[in-house]
């Protein structure tokens, strides 16, 4: 995508989000017409984003279920940056008057160990774990501003950051037992509000992983060591509507809470 165009398309989602505008697809002459279109614009964004909001300290992946990349008429995972100032820890309180929407995806992160070098050819699973050194439960703090869904246009969504709106994070865990087989429960209040496994992460969270250094390579970038990896999500969207205390705990990980107010 031309260069003035994906800048156009970045300053004019910044202004949305500052205006408290609901999401709208991305309309002509700057829609994009790809996803390496989206993408582009999403470098854009993000550019004018770090000006308040620091460094990038990680990514996050998403549409990493069948069931929702079916939804979204994509056949492969999505990616997102998290910028620093956005990065919170286990206890964190959140305001929903902050968000467009808030939405919270109850996910298991991983860190960063050592660079990644840019390759020709795929990850695996295999190769991307001797760079990994921590792994932890987290959540997602997502901002869909109130999308609707059955028109949503993926290639808008991904130049939006994929939504992400920041993360939190419980403490790393330097060894781990199998994540495939893991569950992980989240609460609400102390009531369950959902649940699922490692495996509902494209099979194993560092696939997740795998396929964001690869998408990565293809665009001349590579995951950095200290950075963090928001693998995706366990279940469905949980979007919270009043005042809750949220928790996801991950057997034999650990677990996360953030605190959902509607004052400081």
């Amino acid at each position: 995508m031309e260069d003035v165009a994906a800048q156009r398309a970045g300053e004019w989602l910044l202004a949305e989000h500052q205006a408290g505008h609901r999401f709208a697809t991305l309309g002509p002459p700057a829609a994009p017409v790809t996803i390496a279109d989206a993408y582009d614009i999403q470098d854009r964004y993000v550019a004018l984003l770090r000006r308040a909001n620091g460094e990038v300290a990680g990514y996050k992946v998403g549409l990493t279920s069948a069931t929702m990349q079916a939804f979204c008429r994509i056949d492969h995972p999505i990616a997102g940056l998290v910028l620093a100032s956005r990065v919170h820890r286990s206890g964190a309180k959140v305001r929903r008057s902050d968000f467009g929407r808030l939405g919270l995806e109850f996910e298991i992160a991983v860190r960063i160990k050592s660079d990644i070098p840019i390759a020709a050819t795929a990850y695996t699973a295999a190769a991307i774990e001797p760079h990994i050194d921590g792994v932890c439960a987290a959540i997602e703090l997502v901002d869909d501003r109130a999308a609707d869904y059955a028109s949503l246009d993926v290639r808008s969504l991904v130049a939006d950051n994929s939504w992400n709106a920041g993360i939190v994070l419980s403490d790393f865990k330097s060894s781990w037992l199998d994540l495939s087989p893991m569950l992980g429960r989240a609460s609400k209040d102390g009531d369950p509000c959902g649940e699922g496994y490692g495996r509902d992460i494209l099979g194993h969270p560092f696939n997740s992983v795998a396929w964001l250094a690869t998408h990565l390579a293809a665009r001349g970038a590579a995951l950095k060591a200290g950075q963090v990896v928001m693998t995706g999500s366990v279940m469905k969207t949980v979007f919270p509507e009043h005042d809750a205390h949220y928790r996801f705990e991950l057997e034999g990980l650990g677990a996360v809470a953030v605190q959902v107010a509607s004052a400081p």
